[in-house]
């Protein structure tokens, strides 16, 4: 199926927002819509809005405006036969919110609302994408993840928000999504369950695992799947701050601490958490003690999780891994066969895979990371892509020739591991000494 595509409204688009609007409201309907034609039509020209395109033909529509201090949507709509595709119907509808939310946020609106009669498709859609019923008149709203006044906060500190549905979108590596589901996302998403069980939610977590394994991935669905901010402090740019890295580490986390809410990341945090000691001291060792006193503080304040990740879990300070400073530490390592039969399904065209072995490639790639299979499969794809165009010059549509296995394992044998035999087996000796779930 051809890629759906999000973007801004234009003029032009009027014949086909009058097609969706029809396809939405049939004859059959025993409800009127609340917001008639010519009221839709009008908020597309004067307000907010967007619209998913698919082979040039608009298929989805999200409209809104501000009214009242909050944000109502006028009209929500994408076509059954995009809906009827799980993984393209998701895709249309949670990128057509997002994008509407994005535009709508500088307005200074705290909440996202539309009233539609009971039984209208597009309830099922919105309330996927975080919106809750209200009433027997299937009134949703959301609760925007960041309000007017935190908007310049969160700019200051490179935050943002990132797309709905991120952690579904992480292939395989089930036990790993099971863990931090469990140790994280529940405690941190509903604290009264936490409560009853007597589970305190967690304030920071260590990540480690050899480079290319997804540390940063998981990171990132973890703010999507609680809807908080992301920000990610990057070590190598608090350099440039005025008083260097230590100051400027407790400059970004004094602004972080505005936040209401927020996903904190540092990545290769052993550049600024390495093991003190030595007579001189080492340069870094006041950076660390900072951020020592940081996580320390980080950890007082409720609403806030921060996620430190590292390719070398032995060069970090001792003080970093006691308890009472991270709560867990989690290794994320090389994918297993079914968490690498996932990853080869993701990136293999649909219309090819049936033709694939899927079990071959699975056994070939043992012992890459997802990184590494993602590189083969996309070089095999490009370069298929190289071929049919030098063998011929057709339309797309009369092309019938697609990848294969021997493609994908020609692809394989160009991929070189990010991760050697030895950095792997001093990942499951960490795994037996360090790691803490």
């Amino acid at each position: 199926m051809t890629r759906t595509r999000i973007r801004d409204f234009h003029d032009d688009d009027l014949d086909g927002i009058i097609r969706l609007f029809e396809a939405a409201v049939p004859e059959s309907a025993t409800a009127p819509p609340l917001y008639p034609l010519s009221e839709v039509l009008a908020a597309c020209q004067r307000n907010q809005a967007v619209v998913a395109v698919r082979d040039e033909e608009i298929v989805g529509a999200a409209v809104g405006r501000a009214a009242h201090g909050q944000g109502v949507l006028v009209f929500f709509h994408v076509l059954e036969a995009v809906r009827a595709d799980p993984e393209q119907g998701t895709r249309a509808e949670a990128g057509l919110l997002d994008a509407l939310e994005r535009r709508l946020m500088p307005l200074g609106l705290g909440k996202l609302s539309m009233l539609i009669p009971a039984g209208t498709s597009a309830c099922d859609g919105l309330v996927a994408n975080g919106f809750e019923t209200r009433s027997g008149l299937k009134y949703v709203e959301r609760h925007l993840p960041v309000q007017r006044r935190e908007l310049d906060r969160l700019k200051t500190v490179g935050g943002r928000i990132l797309p709905r549905h991120l952690w579904d979108g992480v292939s395989g590596m089930q036990e790993e999504k099971d863990t931090l589901e469990d140790r994280l996302v529940v405690p941190l998403a509903e604290p009264d369950l936490a409560d009853h069980f007597g589970v305190v939610p967690p304030r920071a977590v260590m990540l480690f695992g050899p480079p290319g394994t997804g540390k940063t991935t998981f990171a990132k669905a973890v703010a999507s799947r609680l809807d908080w901010p992301f920000v990610e402090v990057f070590p190598s740019r608090l350099s440039g701050e005025p008083g260097g890295v230590a100051a400027g580490l407790r400059t970004t986390f004094e602004q972080i601490n505005e936040l209401e809410h927020a996903v904190v990341f540092i990545d290769e945090v052993e550049e600024i958490a390495s093991k003190r000691g030595g007579e001189p001291p080492s340069p870094t060792q006041g950076v660390t003690n900072e951020l020592l006193k940081q996580v320390g503080q980080f950890r007082d304040r409720e609403g806030r999780l921060l996620i430190c990740a590292t390719n070398f879990v032995r060069a970090l300070d001792a003080a970093f891994l006691r308890h009472g400073r991270f709560d867990y530490v989690i290794p994320i390592g090389l994918p297993d066969a079914t968490a690498r039969e996932a990853i080869w399904s993701r990136y293999i065209p649909e219309h090819t895979i049936a033709g694939v072995d899927l079990e071959v490639l699975v056994n070939a790639s043992d012992g890459l990371t997802p990184a590494d299979i993602e590189y083969a499969a996309r070089r095999a794809s490009q370069e298929a892509l190289a071929s049919s165009l030098r063998q011929q010059h057709v339309d797309i549509s009369s092309r019938s020739d697609v990848l294969s296995t021997d493609d994908y394992l020609e692809a394989l044998r160009a991929t070189r591991a990010t991760v050697s035999e030895e950095t792997a087996r001093e990942f499951g000796e960490d795994v037996e000494t360090i790691a803490r779930l």
